[in-house]
Order: C-alpha cells, then structure tokens, then sequence
C-alpha cells in the first residue's frame, strides 16, 4: 500500500533524483554550472561594490533596514500583520456576536486550536527549517496560510460561515503556522549580519506593533460600516505583501546558517536546549507569560462585552491603544546594542503589575490606559528573550531552537486559552486577567531567585572547565 511522502522526504527525493544521472551528462552540467555560478558570484560581488560599506555595528534604531533583503521583509510583513490584526478583531466579533450568544469558552477554544498544532508539531517544523532554504519554506506557507484566510473570508461574505468552521480553520491555520514560525524566528538571522541580529529583532517586533496600532482600529472601523466579512478578506490578500517580499530578495544577500542533514536533528535540537540553564529559563518565562498572561484575544473580549458594554470601535482602540505601548517597546529593543536579563525580568514584573491594575480598573477608560503599560511591559519580555535565544545558541541548531522556544511560547496556548475561558465563564471577566497577574508574578519570583543564585556562584562558574559551553545568565 503507498503512503504519501512528508515534505522532507519529497525534497530529499527529488536531490536523489539528480544524483542518479548518467557520469556524462553529470559532468557537462558541472562545467556548465560551474560557469554559471562563476557569473554569479562575480554578478554578486560587483553589486556588493557598486552599495555604500555597511557599518561593522548598527548605528541607529533602523540600521538594519539599510539593507535590501530586511527593508523588503520588513514592510512586506508590516502590511500582512495590519491585516493579521484587523482578522483577530473580526473573528472575535464573529464568534461573540454571530455565532455565539458572547461565549467565552468558544472564543477560548477557537483559540487554543489555534495553537494546539504549534504545540505539537512546531519541533518537526524546527526541524525542517534547519534543512531546507527558510526563504522557500515561507513562501509555501505565507501562501497556505494566505489560502486558508480566503476560505475563511469567502464563507463569511456569503453567509455560510458556522462554528465548526470557524474551529476547523483556527486548526488549519495552527498547523502552517507549526512550520512558518519556527523558519519566520531563524530567517531573520539570514537577513542580516549577526552583529545587526539585536536591531533586526526590535524593528520585527516594531513591525508586528506599528500594525497592532493600525488593525484593530480599521477592523472596528470596518465591521461598523461594513461588517466583519470585508475585514477578515483583507487579511487573506495582505498575505500577498510577504510573498512579494520574498521574491524579489536577493538570496545572494542572505547570511544563510549551515544546513542538517540526516535523521534525529529534533532530538538534537531537544538535547542542546536541555544543556542550556540559560536558554531553558528563558523558556519558562515565555511559557509563563504565553500561556496565562498574552490571553487578550480572550480578555479584552471578554471586558468588552461584559463589563464595560462598549461597541466595536471601542473593542478595536483596546487592541490600538495596547500597541501604543508595545510599539514603544520594540523601538527601545531596536536601540539597544545587547539583550539583557535583568530587563527581562524586570519587564515581567512590569507586565504582572500592569495585569493587576487591569484586574480591578474600575472604568473602560482606565482599563485603556493601563493597556499601554502592559503592552510596553509584555512586548520588552518577548524581544528580549527572542534575543537572547538567537544570539546565544548555535546557527546551525537555531531553526531548531526557535522551533522549540515558540512551541514553548506559544504552545501553551491551547491549555491557557480555554482555561482562561472557562475562568471567565465560571467567575468572570476580571478574573480571567486575575489568573495572568498570579502566573507572571510566580514566574518573575521564581526567575529572580533563579538569577541571585547564579549571582552567589557566579566566581566558582567562571573558573570551572567549560563554563563558557554551558551557557550564561548575565545580568
């Protein structure tokens, strides 16, 4: 009986494939690409020549966007994320408002099938990003998820669209994500040059909160003149932008990583992260602060509609004003040379502080602002850990190592959401965000005292064989 190849297996064939060709017409097709990709490398290192020397280390908050590959990348993504968010309110208000009398365990569950693939196969997808050109694997899948979006959008606009649909999708839709993710985080990395990673990941994240300023409040806009269908159809054309993006870059440019070959590569992956203390407390702070804190998909819904009775213009300028505070956030990581930990850490505290006033603010107004301290807090936590994972871990093993901190990041999801959900269907709205400032503060506890113990053994580490192997937790 025949079995369908994975994607790795139908590449791995196809390379087979050539290998099996005749000596002489292998041999004529080594002279002629040899000459081919002499052209191209002297093609390459005119161009290289005829553009103004990049500085050894970035000057400025938009250094990186000095150069052609990540200036593409980056207004390619700023316009798929405006349409990514303007989706997040519409389906929101689909769900609350259409398909469900304002259900917030639906809402929760649509989100954790969002996430439960990330979950598990997010370390497969590591995996494949470490073996194959990340460039062509984020065109394959900006253009399934781009897919998925318009299948969506077109039973939405013709009225057919039910909750088991829109259930169906969330999990298609997590499934692409498990492989775009993992070769998103690393591809960044091949942009630039390393001493530039720092800046890239600040503006990568301004990109994702210039359009979280934007989206939330076109898609009130939107759903209040024209309803959620045209909303959530703009998100499936946005996907166009990226995929324009990654065509016309130049892949000469691209700083690519060493690829793996061979079986085991995720136990690999799993084994180096195991024998990193640094990378591995990193991970706990994301999983923390994913899984029960960044549930506002949930709770500002849930806020919105229950406790401060407001429309969907009001409901879009929560996610607005967040950004404001997020957008700040990835300006400062843009600017700074080195990620740290004490910021890390300090900017979890920050995020639980701001949960609490959020817990009990006692107007729409207020709830608002406070939005921009947690958006400012929670968006330095996930820079700075996104930092300090890529620059600390080995190129090679980075797709693999990315995979696996956005499982983690993300991954918990699935579990937070509908537990979020249930909080909110069982005690209320406040209580949902009560839960988020318990969980962020144990993990800013814990990570603290993680941190002074390394502090009290830092002399007996530095002098042990190997300790630079190990990892560090640099304040």
């Amino acid at each position: 009986m025949s079995r369908t190849a994975t994607p790795a297996e139908a590449l791995d064939r196809t390379s087979e494939a050539g290998d099996r060709t005749s000596p002489t017409a292998s041999s004529a097709r080594s002279s002629v690409g040899a000459t081919a990709s002499s052209a191209r490398t002297s093609a390459a290192a005119s161009r290289r020549r005829s553009r103004r020397p990049l500085p050894a280390t970035p000057h400025g908050i938009f250094a990186s966007l000095h150069l052609r590959n990540y200036r593409l990348y980056f207004f390619g993504m700023l316009l798929s994320n405006i349409g990514l968010w303007m989706f997040r309110v519409a389906q929101d208000w689909l769900v609350l408002t259409q398909l469900t009398q304002h259900s917030s365990l639906a809402l929760g569950t649509i989100t954790g099938l969002q996430f439960l693939p990330v979950l598990l196969l997010s370390a497969y997808g590591g995996a494949i990003a470490d073996r194959f050109d990340q460039r062509k694997l984020l065109m394959v899948t900006q253009a399934a998820a781009g897919l998925v979006a318009l299948v969506q959008a077109v039973l939405v606009l013709t009225g057919t669209v039910q909750l088991w649909h829109v259930y169906l999708l969330a999990a298609l839709g997590g499934v692409v994500a498990s492989f775009d993710n993992p070769a998103r985080q690393a591809f960044v990395s091949e942009l630039v040059p390393e001493s530039y990673l720092v800046n890239a990941v600040g503006l990568n994240a301004t990109t994702f909160n210039m359009s979280r300023l934007l989206g939330p409040g076109l898609a009130g806009l939107m759903i209040g003149v024209a309803g959620v269908g045209p909303a959530i159809l703009v998100n499936a054309i946005s996907y166009a932008a990226t995929l324009a993006a990654l065509v016309l870059m130049d892949p000469v440019d691209l700083h690519g990583a060493p690829k793996t070959r061979g079986r085991g590569s995720v136990r690999a992956g799993m084994a180096y992260v195991a024998h990193r203390p640094d990378v591995l407390l990193v991970m706990f702070m994301v999983f923390m602060l994913g899984t029960f804190g960044l549930n506002f998909q949930v709770t500002n819904a849930l806020m919105a509609t229950q406790v401060f009775r407001v429309g969907p213009e009001q409901y879009g300028l929560m996610g607005t004003v967040m950004g404001v505070g997020t957008l700040g956030a990835a300006l400062m990581a843009a600017s700074r040379k080195q990620p740290r930990m004490v910021v890390l850490v300090a900017a979890l505290g920050g995020f639980t502080v701001g949960m609490i006033g959020l817990t009990v603010a006692p107007s729409y107004l207020v709830y608002v602002l406070l939005l921009i301290l947690v958006g400012l807090t929670s968006l330095t936590v996930m820079t700075s850990a996104n930092a300090t994972v890529q620059l600390s871990v080995d190129p090679a093993m980075r797709g693999r190592v990315m995979a696996l901190y956005m499982m983690v990041f993300m991954g918990g999801t699935p579990i937070g959401a509908p537990l979020i959900g249930w909080v909110g269907a069982q005690f209320g709205a406040r209580a949902t965000l009560g839960v988020g400032a318990a969980a962020t503060g144990l993990a800013t506890v814990a990570a603290l005292w993680v941190l002074l113990r390394a502090r009290r053994g830092e002399h007996a580490r530095e002098g042990a064989p190997g300790a630079a192997d190990r990892g560090t937790m640099a304040a």
